[in-house]
């Protein structure tokens, strides 16, 4: 157990308020052993949740309310009141204000991520189309957040006990992918894979499965050139730069034999390549993290859930999941600074021997 000056202060963005974030972060939290390993500060409206916590006939959980996250009790779940207005909630609904209230909640939680007022981030489910605004200009959480923080790169990495996958190429056309594949993008997501699997898993030399692009990877040549040109060279410049990159493997039978648990991680080339048999092999209890940025983000690997919203259905698991995977992320981060703060200088020794 955390004593109460070391429990990581976790942020939580609530999604649309037309989903089944509010359900699963409320059935997450309702569970108090949750307060023996952190401080919720979840970002919302004390007003929605009271509606879900009803809909869930949950009578035994309440919110502390608080105006900022430095104002957090470590013993209890504390929510910061984004809005004041009422707004109309239905479960289900697509609709503006889903997106709207989503947006709110975000920006919020990532202020006071980057101010250090939360040491780390977990975002519930937001819908990609009814939250685009002016200021929200962006395929989706991982790219919003990248840009809040100045990065140049990110890498989309679902991880969980059994396997650990990433993408070249995230929320993007199927028909924009193949031109997307380059050699550069190919060596930056493979960095920013070898640096998270050693920083924030302690994997010290990491073993990556690059999967190909093509059907049977190309087939040499015969299917596709991309793999010949393109990913092959990139692997064989990863080597020379000390990473273990394999590849590139035919997708379907890479995971059909169970080649994945020979391999750390695995980095696809597209969005459906990767996430389909990770939500498969991981169901449950797979995370979104986004690897590369200076601050800790992650979500379930899961959807708004329209068609489940407000009936009691959603799991928790993976918000769970989430929440404990960006904890242990955290510790790790602050193991390794306080590991590497204070080095031996290292001495070289005199050939001359008394």
């Amino acid at each position: 157990m955390e004593t109460m000056s070391d429990k990581i202060k976790v942020g939580i963005s609530i999604g649309d308020v037309n989903g089944i974030g509010l359900e699963v972060i409320i059935k997450t939290l309702a569970d108090h052993k949750i307060l023996d390993y952190c401080t919720p500060v979840v970002y919302g409206s004390t007003k929605i949740a009271s509606f879900y916590r009803k809909a869930l006939s949950i009578n035994d959980f309440s919110f502390n309310v608080i105006s900022h996250a430095n104002q957090a009790n470590p013993k209890r779940a504390n929510m910061i009141n984004c809005w004041e207005e009422d707004v109309k909630v239905e479960p289900g609904v697509i609709n503006e204000i889903g997106g709207k209230y989503a947006f709110i909640s975000l920006d919020r939680a990532v202020t006071d991520l980057l101010a250090g007022n939360v040491d780390c981030l977990v975002t519930a489910p937001i819908n990609k189309h009814n939250i685009q605004s002016e200021s929200f200009n962006f395929p989706g959480h991982t790219e919003y957040i990248q840009h809040r923080t100045n990065s140049k790169d990110s890498l989309m990495f679902l991880v969980s006990d059994d396997i650990k996958t990433g993408v070249v190429t995230g929320h993007i056309p199927v028909g924009e992918v193949a031109k997307s594949i380059t050699k550069e993008a190919i060596l930056s997501k493979l960095e920013l894979m070898r640096n998270s699997l050693k920083t924030d898993f302690w994997i010290q030399k990491p073993r990556i499965a690059v999967l190909g692009l093509n059907p049977h990877a190309g087939d040499n040549g015969l299917i596709g050139k991309e793999e010949q040109e393109i990913i092959h060279p990139a692997i064989e410049e990863a080597k020379e730069k000390g990473i273990f990159a394999f590849g590139p493997y035919p997708a379907d039978g890479f995971f059909a034999n169970g080649s994945h648990l020979k391999f750390d991680a695995v980095l696809a080339m597209y969005h459906d390549q990767g996430l389909i048999p990770f939500k498969y092999i991981a169901f449950h209890n797979g995370v979104n993290f986004t690897a590369g940025l200076p601050v800790v983000r992650t979500s379930p690997d899961h959807g708004t859930g329209y068609d489940i919203a407000g009936k009691n259905l959603a799991s928790e698991s993976s918000f769970r999941e989430a929440l404990f995977t960006a904890l242990n992320i955290v510790k790790r981060r602050r193991e390794l600074a306080d590991l590497t703060a204070n080095p031996l200088k290292i001495t070289k020794l005199s050939k001359d021997r008394d």
